[in-house]
């Protein structure tokens, strides 16, 4: 078999090979001291692809049976070599002192140097050539292969791949992977490339996977386990899926939409595009407890099922997401894939494309959906939380090193960059954009490119200067702030009309923007298109108009900016803002709304007043969704103690007057979610556990095993008397054993007694504990519940010392999710003055954890100051 043949050559150093672990003084002086540093810097990444190209590995993989036992490897990596100083060879690798056995060069023994995060190969001249075949036997790393008992993946993103594995780990060096795997005989797999190969061999599955297309390191992957796998047709298209879901009902109910929703996006990319798609096979895998939505390997893309198989239960906003996720991971196959960003201070650039396309791909599976709305609500208000706070970055950073990669993923690159692409569209026509996208993609396929070739494409055929348009929206953070002025004439009309920005940080700067200025008479609304390329615009054309009601800055979600509401404005919006017709200016108004109560403009009770009502009068459920979200910080965080007392009655009755009176599965589940989460009257928690035990029933609110799950969650946080025979039962009724895994993790996080979950906390300082993140997020949920947060300050402060080791050990959201988890139920001076000391007493913190910490906190910093301009 292949894993025998390919090891043939090397397994004698086993007993042959005396390591030498000290390092010549020609050694540590031909090699600069930044290729040896930990992670990978940008001097190595240069230096390497400026001298290896052409590169492929053979990856062969021995996977045992029991997850405590280590897995065996060995790699053939072949590769054009043109460095006329014939430095050593530097791989990357973690612990390779204690994982790498042995290495061969062009089949000949040489010896190796452990070096921090690298494997360094002194090359002997009589090994040198241009072209060059190095094996390594090695013992895989299991930080970044995800084991569990009966199944494992890869996922390697941003430069995991060297946690797992010895390779050249930086996106510019793309590779063909070829990947052999030794397997229990029950297990099954997926990879990148076909296969190719496979055999049964006592307990033993042996597969092999041919080469794939030239991919950057962090997008090989595979997937090995016991998954079931399905192979369908569409049209001229075969799909492969794998995944756990046990409950075959849920499977079938949602198969048939998972690939007409791929079949759609591939379609569409391909068309708008006008290239086919670029890699050999399409397969996708459903992850329990995947750490993202989704990740973009071609061949096999990784998606977390519960994103994939949804409940009778679901929302709009839920199956809206789902066809959102696929498009998004399926146009990375262009964008990012098939072209790849040189470095990952440019990873912003294949994540903007990806949500960009992914709005247009998801418009003709919801052809009664205002897509102009959607856009704005799943954009601007994430993207307006970092850049309103004190943390705010820039789209574009700079990054020295690769194991800083992580700490650049965000809101801003996935919601606030989108926002300016769609910008940049406008200013550039739908067109010739298309037009300068399609060189981009023909002129880079299988390779690298940088944001700054992609506005060179564009610029050559724009009018605009889009260079510095680019500068002041993808180099430099936060946003500007607009406001509308306007003067009523003699007649009664308006006499002027017009807009300011400024820069809240004082510099001086400019944003270059279109906006739709809405002026708002009662339920109408008037349209007025701008150019905003000035500290102010005077709008001619709203001259002799009657005076409105309302000013709204940005009616139509164009713009992007903290924008103003006069007084008159709020004033009105407060009382009418219901009657808007227009969708796309009534999500702009809440928007703005919204803004002013994290300003200090709206006071919480009046908006809270203004929400509650429009939950029975808010048909379109994208904005009902988002002021539940609104209602429930409101009620949690902004009210004192006393307010919120007084009125979770009042909140309760105007959401489940709702429920029962309403109609819809996804509108009474959206609204079910938001009253499960904020009941605390006797009678609401009575409610909640009828629900459960079933003996209560609402016409459309069909509760899903989640849903009960959940039900069961709130009543033990909220201490029902037999808050454990309910857990007992609800897990008894779970059969799936990744989701029973999953709950059994979860309930000492919601145990009435604080020792317990104290020791929960504790076990979290342990990595073996935080493996699975989705796991840990949802636990410190628990712990930091609003009715439980007097109790969890205590646990704030360990997790901000923690920060630094989670940023080393997790994945690539797990740091900000962290904060998140940690922060965002409190609203108190004393947690407040937690996270102020923690920074103040440490001025040298890294930097990008620093405005982690910022971002996450901002919504604690805020409540603080709204309760305390309440109290006074």
């Amino acid at each position: 078999m292949f894993w025998t043949e390919h090891r043939a050559s090397s397994r004698r150093l086993i007993s042959t090979l005396v390591l030498g672990l000290g390092v010549s003084a020609c050694d540590s002086e031909t090699l600069p001291p930044s290729f040896t540093e930990s992670g990978v810097s940008w001097d190595l990444a240069e230096y390497r692809r400026t001298t290896i190209d052409e590169v492929e590995y053979q990856f062969a993989l021995k996977i045992p049976e029991v997850r405590s036992q280590p897995i065996q490897g060995s790699v053939l990596t072949r590769f054009r070599w043109s460095d006329a100083q014939r430095l050593p060879i530097v791989f990357d690798f973690l612990d390779p002192h204690e994982r790498v056995m042995g290495v061969t060069v062009n089949d000949s023994v040489v010896r190796f140097i452990p070096m921090n995060d690298h494997l360094v190969i002194p090359v002997p001249a009589d090994l040198a050539g241009d072209t060059m075949a190095i094996t390594i036997d090695f013992t895989a790393g299991d930080e970044s292969l995800n084991r569990d008992q009966d199944f494992l993946y890869a996922l390697f993103v941003p430069e995991r791949a060297r946690y797992a594995l010895p390779l050249f780990d930086q996106p510019n060096l793309k590779a063909s992977f070829a990947l052999f795997l030794d397997l229990p005989a029950t297990w099954t797999a997926m990879a990148n490339g076909r296969q190719i190969r496979e055999g049964v061999l006592g307990d033993r599955r042996q597969i092999q996977f041919g080469p794939s297309e030239p991919l950057p390191t962090y997008l090989f992957t595979f997937a090995a386990g016991e998954f079931e796998k399905v192979t369908r047709r569409r049209g001229d298209r075969v799909l492969e899926f794998m995944h756990r879901e046990t409950d075959d009902e849920k499977v079938e109910r949602n198969l048939d939409a998972l690939l007409d929703l791929h079949v759609t996006a591939l379609d569409f990319l391909e068309e708008y595009t006008g290239i086919e798609y670029p890699f050999q096979k399409f397969g996708f895998v459903g992850v329990p407890s995947f750490q993202y939505g989704g990740m973009e390997h071609p061949g096999a893309v990784f998606y977390r099922d519960a994103s994939l198989f949804l409940d009778e239960s679901a929302t709009q906003n839920q199956y809206l997401s789902r066809a959102s996720l696929i498009a998004h991971e399926t146009a990375h196959m262009w964008f990012g894939d098939l072209v790849t960003m040189n470095w990952f201070d440019d990873v912003w650039t294949k994540e903007v494309f990806a949500n960009f396309m992914a709005a247009k791909i998801v418009h003709p599976s919801f052809p009664d959906l205002d897509h102009d709305l959607r856009f704005l609500l799943a954009h601007h208000p994430r993207a307006y939380e970092v850049d309103r706070s004190q943390g705010a970055n820039p789209i574009r950073q700079p990054l020295e090193n690769l194991r800083e990669a992580g700490t650049l993923y965000g809101a801003i690159i996935y919601q606030k960059a989108p926002v300016i692409m769609r910008q940049l569209e406008l200013l550039v026509g739908e067109e010739p954009f298309r037009d300068g996208v399609r060189e981009y993609l023909r002129t880079f396929s299988y390779g690298n490119a940088t944001w700054p070739a992609l506005i060179e494409i564009l610029d050559r055929n724009s009018p605009e200067d889009l260079s510095t348009w680019s500068r002041v929206w993808v180099e430099e953070a936060g946003r500007p702030v607009v406001r509308a002025e306007w003067e009523e004439g003699d007649g009664g009309g308006i006499s002027a009309l017009t807009l300011h920005q400024e820069d809240p940080s004082g510099q001086g700067r400019l944003w270059p923007q279109p906006l739709s200025v809405a002026l708002g008479y009662g339920a109408d609304t008037e349209r007025l298109p701008v150019r905003l390329l000035d500290r102010t615009l005077a709008i001619d054309a709203a001259v002799g108009r009657p005076a409105p009601d309302f000013v709204l800055p940005d009616g139509w979600g164009e713009g992007y900016a903290r924008f103003v509401l006069d007084e008159p404005s709020r004033t009105y919006l407060l009382q009418h803002i219901s009657e808007i017709t227009d969708p796309v200016a009534r999500g702009a108004a809440w928007l703005a709304l919204w803004d002013g109560v994290l300003e200090g403009e709206v006071h919480p009770s009046a908006y809270l007043g203004t929400a509650l009502h429009a939950v029975s009068l808010e048909r379109e459920e994208q904005i009902l969704q988002q002021i539940l979200g609104t209602i429930g910080t409101v009620f949690w965080n902004f009210l004192s103690d006393e307010e919120r007392e007084t009125r979770a009655g009042e909140v309760e009755a105007a959401l489940w007057n709702e429920i029962e009176g309403g109609s819809g599965v996804s509108r009474k589940s959206a609204l079910f979610r938001a009253y499960q989460s904020i009941a605390v009257t006797p009678g609401a928690v009575g409610l909640l556990e009828q629900l459960w035990r079933q003996e209560r029933v609402v016409q459309d609110l069909a509760l899903s095993e989640s849903d009960r799950t959940a039900l069961a969650t709130a009543l033990a946080i909220r201490g029902v008397d037999d808050w454990e025979s309910i857990l007992d039962t609800q897990l008894g009724s779970i059969e799936n054993p990744d989701r029973r895994a999953r709950f059994e993790f979860l309930r000492p996080s919601l145990h009435p007694d604080p020792s317990v979950r104290e020791a929960f906390f504790e076990g979290l300082m342990d990595p073996v504990n935080r493996e699975k993140e989705p796991w840990v997020l949802e636990g410190l949920e628990n712990l930091h519940h609003p009715l439980r947060r007097d109790h969890s300050i205590a646990f704030v402060a360990p997790s901000l010392d923690l920060l630094e080791e989670i940023q080393r050990t997790g994945d690539i959201f797990f740091p900000a999710r962290w904060l998140t988890a940690n922060l965002r139920n409190h609203n108190t001076s004393e947690v407040a003055e937690t996270v102020t000391t923690f920074l103040e007493d440490r001025p040298a913190y890294p930097f990008r954890l620093k405005l982690k910490i910022l971002q996450a906190a901002d919504p604690l910093f805020r409540s603080r100051k709204i309760r305390e301009a309440a109290d006074s």
